[in-house]
């Protein structure tokens, strides 16, 4: 993996990738990676009660974890409507209705979502149109309720499968 990401920061230097290395991990790359973040948060978390620092460490270490993502971050419920909490990436969407959306389907829903294609999603929202596909994962609270979406975009399409979902719902659950 070391040696993966020497490639991908020399082919940043050299101006051969559009944000971020764009390589998808392989299924074991990603297991790897996933667990390496884990525990970085694990620790971050440990002595932080705050759930929006807790989610500023999420975003960024997730954000790194994940080359294949040009947009990592939390949408917080806030009465009617999902707000922007903390993200890494450009700038996304302010708010998104219940049920709007990938991120408002996940919130509607309370399951993960993995969109292979944004174009096919019914009622996809745009923040950026590098997007191609998309994972949303919702962060519940010990009775269960929805209290924010984990929200990862991609430039690629299918960057996102069941490896990803795994993962981010079992680092997301030890969030709360």
């Amino acid at each position: 993996m070391k040696e993966q990401a020497r490639e991908n920061v020399r082919l940043l230097r050299a101006g051969r990738c559009r944000y971020r290395c764009d390589m998808i991990p392989s299924p074991a790359e990603k297991k790897a990676r996933y667990t390496t973040a884990r525990e970085q948060l694990h620790a971050l978390w440990e002595d932080e009660p705050d759930l929006i620092a807790r989610m500023a460490a999420g975003a960024c270490i997730l954000h790194e974890a994940m080359p294949h993502a040009f947009w990592t971050g939390f949408y917080r419920v806030l009465g009617p409507q999902l707000v922007i909490g903390p993200y890494q990436g450009t700038p996304g969407c302010s708010r998104i209705g219940w049920g709007k959306g990938v991120c408002g389907t996940a919130w509607a829903t309370g399951t993960s979502q993995v969109v292979p294609d944004v174009h096919a999603f019914p009622g996809h929202i745009a923040c950026d149109s590098r997007a191609e596909s998309e994972i949303v994962v919702p962060v519940k609270d010990a009775r269960g309720t929805v209290v924010a979406v984990f929200d990862v975009d991609s430039a690629e399409k299918a960057a996102f499968d069941e490896v990803d979902r795994e993962e981010l719902e079992r680092i997301l659950a030890a969030m709360m």
